[in-house]
């Protein structure tokens, strides 16, 4: 299926005549915390502020996988306008709900190798959670921005091909000790070695998954 960015790509292409337009553009964004730790997991999304506004593509369905007595992924970020996927691979059943705001949900009882399937078209934090395994814990975090990525274990995202101009750059993380407010900044890509530094006030103490085998995982 072809790629959100390679849409966006050939859109661009088009807006400007059919010529291909001058863009290369990298961005580097390193999250930490207070006391210069990295941030794992934090979900990371660039709005672009220049030109005309992006059109709201259909992107991929994404899958939120119920195995070893955990969501996998823990963190989640799909675009505004998304399916997800929720297949149980556990031998036993499971029983999704949510209450946010973004998304109320509820996947009645449902048993190994089937499936369910939601449209995500608020965007927002859904938490996610399982009537039967309290131990079951994830965020599918929506948004319209049109690029988004979740750090890695040195908390880094790298955005590769972007055009150039002016974006609004926006951080969050399930652990932050404000959930309400979002980290953004607005950042100037213009070359290949575009970087930027962010720090979040987090909470004393990050939440893991605990899997069947009783051992945390992120």
């Amino acid at each position: 299926m072809i790629s959100l960015k390679t849409l966006l790509f050939w859109f661009l292409i088009l807006a400007l005549g059919g010529t291909s337009p001058i863009f290369a553009g990298n961005l580097t964004v390193s999250v930490k915390d207070s006391k210069t730790e990295p941030i794992d997991r934090a979900v990371v999304t660039l709005l672009p502020l220049f030109g005309e506004p992006m059109p709201m593509v259909q992107t991929e369905n994404a899958i939120m996988k119920q195995q070893n007595t955990m969501f996998q992924p823990f963190i989640l970020p799909v675009r505004t306008g998304s399916s997800v996927s929720f297949p149980n691979l556990d031998e036993f059943r499971h029983h999704v709900y949510s209450f946010s705001k973004a998304k109320r949900l509820e996947l009645r009882l449902y048993g190994k190798d089937e499936s369910n399937e939601i449209l995500f078209d608020q965007a927002g934090v859904v938490a996610l959670g399982c009537n039967i395994h309290d131990n079951m814990l994830a965020y599918i975090y929506v948004t319209d921005d049109p690029y988004y990525m979740v750090a890695d274990s040195e908390g880094v995202v790298a955005f590769d091909g972007l055009p150039d101009g002016l974006y609004k750059v926006s951080v969050w993380h399930p652990d932050q000790k404000s959930k309400r407010e979002v980290f953004s900044r607005e950042i100037e890509v213009a070359d290949n070695s575009n970087s930027l530094n962010v720090v979040l006030e987090m909470r004393s103490v990050r939440r893991r998954q605990k899997g069947a085998d009783g051992k945390e995982y992120d």
